[in-house]
């Protein structure tokens, strides 16, 4: 059966990319994790219950960019060291203060939005119409979710003492 209207030439471009943004969700995730088990502080309870929320939704999206490499025929990587080797997010330490770890989320979100950005870059050069619907819907998410983190970290004497 051929589901896809789409060259195997233009394939492994996106196939790269999609393996480079499976890696970036790993490691993403995991740092949620240690974020997660180790947050002290007055926004222990808020930020214990959102970093639940983040790595549950990557969570959701490492299985959704795997089936989408196994929907385009090829197989997605899936060893710990290959994530490690690949991934443009880097492992942080949790021990660290909660501003520093919203920090660091909001750090990642950019890494990640970045390579969004190329997998879109590579579908929309295939007409992969496919994992463009896909990634446009995690864009738009992460923006989001950036931005209210963004506004969460802010002093907000500090910004609102112009106004």
């Amino acid at each position: 059966m051929s589901y896809l209207d789409i060259k195997s030439d233009k394939i492994e471009p996106i196939i790269e990319e999609l393996n480079i943004l499976l890696a970036d969700y790993h490691v993403y995730y995991q740092n949620l994790r240690g974020f997660h088990w180790n947050v002290l502080g007055k926004n222990f309870f808020d930020l214990h219950e959102k970093f639940e929320e983040l790595y549950g939704d990557a969570r959701i999206k490492i299985d959704e960019i795997a089936e989408r490499i196994l929907t385009l025929r090829h197989h997605p990587k899936s060893r710990f060291s290959s994530y490690l080797k690949n991934a443009s997010v880097q492992e942080v330490s949790s021990m660290i203060t909660d501003h520093e770890m919203v920090k660091s989320i909001l750090k990642d979100h950019e890494t990640i939005l970045r390579q969004l950005s190329k997998v879109i870059k590579k579908a929309e050069d295939a007409g992969d119409e496919g994992t463009i619907d896909m990634i446009g819907a995690y864009i738009g998410s992460l923006e989001k979710v950036s931005w209210m983190l963004n506004a969460w970290s802010k002093d907000t004497d500090g910004e609102l003492a112009g106004k």
